[in-house]
């Protein structure tokens, strides 16, 4: 743990001209003088004494001037003093961009863990934190912080002590600057259990004698084994901070005379080959213990840590810790991302920068690996914004999403009521798309519903959101649909001849569990003649008649899943139509409903075929797309002899095909079976082997796709 004194400008100026270089010195000396200035006129020596204690902290880490200089600003002059389009103009856009930066972090930061989960205000603050360096100058901010508690109220230094082990030293830890990492982990841990901080620290103190002799003479003995190999290695005793003493004595339930690296040293070398024969060297010198071996060059951690830890058996029997790395790993290990700013003529020029920066912000997973954040794929962060509420409540949502998304996030009561929102305290229309960190209000209706037009028209961008409003339409329609299933079953029967059949016997054959749900489905047409005719007569009997009633379809999914192409377009919301479920590579046509998107028929599905003429100007042109390789949904009518496991030998055949059935209607007419397997499949291929396979099961007659 380092506590240091406030550099005053002099001495800060001769540190940056003997770190930057004269040429390219001057965006932090100005950055200097222009807080020095402020902080003189002002009268505010504090905030000048803890700004450049960031700032040389900074330089410590190899920041660049740009970091340097913005660090200086925001935290010498007030908010109100920083004038961005001043400060662009007299520094450039790169400064002013990251005091924009942390101006808005500040605005995360200021979220104590009592109103937000911590986790997400890690996230958060990588997420805002367009450029990288902004995370770097808060980490930086709160080390200088936290070294001016030392002589405040319990109380205050318990709070900033508990934030930084939720907050700060994660974000560290992950970004892989363990020199802020310790400091941070010790001065927290000391502020918030100062009575075991000053038992370890006690226990480290009384050997510290004996221990530093001991290093002394292990490192001594090593240098001597590998000279004589010829391997050049810089090999120094390894400080043990006081906070990772406690959480290996916590996490592995061992006293504090039982951890093997209260003694440690490090060795440094040329390369990564030099670097396993130094681990040689040293197994061959003292008995390894078992289980105490780690590759991290061949298995960095997540914050691309490198070295090889051993544990040994060392000399007079004592335990000794032994790390092993090139100059290139130690050097990332101490800076983390600050160890990837290099210069060339006033700018950065290392070339692996971006691609690190990028790298970094896709590796860092708070639970464990966040699902679907791989190197190859979109940056972990360009999914999700993270927006506030009014009470300063942190919530994610999908790029792209609206006010109405984050009504529902909320609520859905409060979704449904939605009239109006404000965004940072200005009106705005419902389908603004919102940016990280905003704050958002919702002005809401004391009681109402959804529009329709929330389900087109760019207001929702959330599957969610989307689901809830269909929703609520298909619960406010309900009663409808029933009346109109019950008109157009009531028909059906009269044609079939069959006006007494029980309700309850078609609709337990056409899988609904009520028979309510079974004339809602068939009134917005999910259900079709050809399956009331079927649960009636208990088989096929002949392509079913048009229906005379305006075709209708059921609500639909986002396009963006289907990957179907309507009229060259592939953003148009569709749905595969469950009268005649088509499947690449059938030839296509896609209905247009009158509120629920577009349905995508099989070209001579008979719904098609039998709409009235007025309709016609409705089915447009479709194609696959993309679609092939997706799951979609074919029935396959199977007539056989019925025996006893004919069921079981028929499911048998399709698992063979490794194809999922989804759904199994099955009815018996004296000594015939007529079955229903509804499967998933990605093409027609796999529809015809299924087949295949059906036809030669003992006693099928017939085995066809509906």
């Amino acid at each position: 743990m380092t506590l240091t004194l406030a550099p005053d400008a002099a001495t800060l100026e001769s540190a940056f001209r003997a770190a930057f270089g004269e040429a390219h010195a001057d965006p932090a000396l100005r950055a200097l003088s222009l807080a020095r200035g402020s902080c003189v006129a002002s009268g505010r020596q504090v905030a000048f004494d803890r700004a450049a204690s960031v700032a040389q902290l900074l330089l410590s880490q190899g920041a660049d001037p740009e970091t340097v200089g913005a660090a200086l600003i925001s935290g010498a002059l007030a908010p109100e003093e920083i004038d961005l389009a001043a400060i662009e103009s007299a520094f450039g856009a790169e400064l002013a961009g990251l005091l924009r930066g942390l101006s808005r972090a500040g605005r995360i930061e200021a979220l104590s863990s009592s109103k937000s989960d911590p986790e997400r205000v890690r996230k958060m603050l990588l997420a805002i934190a367009e450029d990288v360096r902004v995370v770097l100058i808060k980490l930086a901010e709160r080390v200088v912080f936290l070294r001016g508690l030392t002589k405040d109220a319990g109380a205050a230094r318990q709070t900033a002590g508990e934030e930084t082990l939720e907050l700060f030293a994660p974000l560290a830890n992950r970004l892989g600057v363990s020199q802020l990492k310790w400091e941070l982990e010790d001065l927290a841990f000391r502020f918030t259990e100062p009575d075991l901080y000053k038992t370890i620290a006690g226990q480290l103190d009384e050997r510290r004698q004996d221990r530093e002799a001991y290093i002394a003479r292990v490192i001594e003995t090593l240098r001597h084994e590998l000279a004589g190999m010829g391997i050049d290695a810089t090999i120094q005793g390894r400080p043990k901070h006081l906070y990772s003493i406690l959480k290996k004595m916590r996490g592995k339930n061992l006293p504090f005379e039982r951890l093997h690296d209260i003694r440690a040293v490090r060795v440094i070398v040329k390369g990564v080959r030099e670097c396993y024969t130094v681990l040689g060297v040293v197994h061959d010198l003292w008995t390894p213990i078992e289980g105490e071996f780690d590759d991290y060059i061949a298995s960095p951690k997540a914050n691309d840590y490198r070295s090889l830890h051993t544990a040994v058996t060392g000399p007079e029997g004592r335990t000794l810790e032994v790390q092993i790395r090139t100059e290139d790993m130690h050097h990332q290990s101490e800076l983390g991302v600050a160890a990837h700013w290099r210069y060339k003529e006033g700018r950065r020029a290392d070339e692996k920068f971006d691609a690190k920066i990028a790298w970094l912000r896709e590796v860092i997973a708070w639970r464990a690996d966040v699902a679907g954040a791989t190197r190859g794929g979109r940056g972990l962060f360009e999914d999700t914004i993270y927006v506030l509420t009014p009470q300063g409540k942190v919530v994610d949502l999908p790029a792209g999403s609206t006010p109405l998304d984050f009504a529902y996030a909320v609520h859905t009561d409060l979704g449904h009521r939605c009239r109006g929102a404000k965004v940072d305290g200005a009106m705005v229309p419902l389908t603004t798309r919102l940016q990280n960190a905003q704050r958002v209000e919702i002005l809401a209706a004391k009681q109402g519903g959804p529009s329709r037009d929330w389900l087109s028209s760019g207001y929702l961008a959330s599957g969610r959101a989307l689901a809830k409003v269909r929703a609520w339409f298909r619960a406010e329609d309900f009663e409808q649909d029933v009346a109109s299933g019950r008109a157009a079953l009531d028909k059906e029967l009269a044609r079939l001849g069959a006006t007494a059949f029980a309700h309850e016997r078609i609709a337990d054959a056409c899988g609904f569990p009520r028979v309510e749900e079974l004339l809602a489905a068939l009134g917005r047409g999910e259900v079709t003649q050809r399956q009331i005719e079927i649960a009636v007569r208990g088989e096929p009997v002949g392509p079913p008649q048009p229906q005379a009633t305006p075709f209708v379809s059921a609500p639909v999914s986002r396009a963006m899943s289907s990957g179907v192409m309507v009229l060259g377009v592939n953003n148009i919301a569709t749905q595969m139509a469950r009268c005649c479920k088509p499947v690449p590579p059938d030839p296509i046509v896609g209905f247009v409903t009158r509120s629920r998107g577009v349905m995508v028929h099989r070209a001579d599905c008979v719904n098609v075929r039998g709409l009235q003429e007025s309709q016609q100007d409705r089915v447009m042109t479709a194609d696959w797309g993309r679609a092939e390789g997706a799951g979609f949904s074919a029935d396959i009518d199977v007539v056989a002899s019925d025996r006893q496991g004919l069921l079981r030998d028929i499911s048998e055949a399709i698992a063979r095909e490794r194809i999922n059935v989804t759904a199994v209607n099955t009815l018996s007419r004296g000594a015939q079976a007529f079955m229903r397997f509804t499967v998933q499949v990605s093409d027609s291929d796999g529809i015809q082997r299924v087949l295949r396979q059906v036809r030669e099961v003992p006693g099928v007659d017939a085995a066809h796709r509906r």
